[in-house]
């Protein structure tokens, strides 16, 4: 990628976020093109080219997967029935995940340590859902937060806290390829290291075969591991996922439709949701 395409792609990324913002404010209002545009002071016809490029629909078109009831038509359309999916891990979870150079997780040991003696790289970048902070060991990406809805102090106490025994350095230019590419602005690979304990690194496995555009409950997910009466232990799982967007938790709902929580924000949920319903759609 030349520098000039990325300078383009953060600059684009950055549109998204306020837009994503401006729609989400409006509180389920409907946004005209005029009205979007004005606020993020550029031309209609340049930000339904930029705004379309990167969602897959038109402004118009993507705040309808954003009204209230948008989960439960998920649920009844788009329910992934993980207990009998094909167990095809990582290539069975779309274009994102087959480009995992590998899945790799940390020994239960050295994360019961605390990620003693591992220096973990980390750097802040502009994403399609606000400023989100990466962090990554020499095996590949092992966190993202969004620090849209919760600040950026919070977001970095945040990440630190569940390592708390790693060498933590700022070094954004060693992570940029693989945020790059988690974010759809190239296709090289993304190398994952999961940090987690033996349960929720299963979890967290199990949310990768919930296909894009898709949703499960935590039901599902619970049936899915083999232990179908741990639902709450699932969801506190879900919520602790280190690689939120990569790892997608937010494809899992409550099994009435309501969206149930979300670490970094519903909003942001929200848009992740409505983001993978248009381009699927779109597709």
């Amino acid at each position: 990628m030349t520098a000039n395409a990325e300078i383009d792609d953060r600059y684009h990324y950055g549109v998204i976020a306020r837009a994503l913002a401006q729609i989400d404010a409006a509180g389920g209002t409907g946004l005209t093109l005029d009205q979007l545009a004005a606020a993020l002071q550029m031309s209609p016809a340049h930000f339904q080219r930029v705004f379309t490029r990167w969602v897959g629909v038109s402004p118009k078109r993507y705040q309808q997967y954003l009204t209230l009831d948008h989960a439960k038509r998920l649920l009844a359309e788009r329910h992934s029935l993980l207990a009998t999916a094909d167990e095809a891990g990582l290539s069975g979870a779309g274009r994102l995940h087959d480009l995992f150079v590998r899945w790799e997780a940390m020994s239960p040991g050295d994360y019961a340590k605390g990620a003693e003696g591992v220096t973990i790289r980390w750097g802040w970048f502009d994403s399609p859902f606000g400023p989100a902070l990466a962090m990554g060991t020499g095996r590949g990406l092992c966190g993202i937060a969004f620090a849209g809805e919760l600040g950026t102090e919070a977001a970095m106490a945040d990440m630190t806290g569940r390592w708390p025994n790693a060498i933590f350095t700022e070094d954004p230019m060693a992570l940029r390829p693989w945020v790059l590419a988690a974010f759809g602005a190239s296709n090289d690979p993304v190398p994952v290291y999961a940090m987690g304990a033996p349960f929720q690194l299963q979890v967290w496995q199990a949310l990768l075969a919930i296909p894009p555009g898709h949703v499960a409950t935590y039901s599902d997910l619970a049936l899915k591991i083999g232990n179908p009466r741990a639902v709450r232990a699932v969801g506190t799982a879900v919520g602790q996922n280190p690689l939120p967007w990569l790892i997608p938790c937010h494809r899992a709902i409550r099994k009435d439709g309501a969206l149930g929580g979300y670490h970094w924000g519903l909003p942001v949920k929200r848009a992740m949701l409505a983001w993978e319903a248009a381009r699927a759609d779109a597709g």
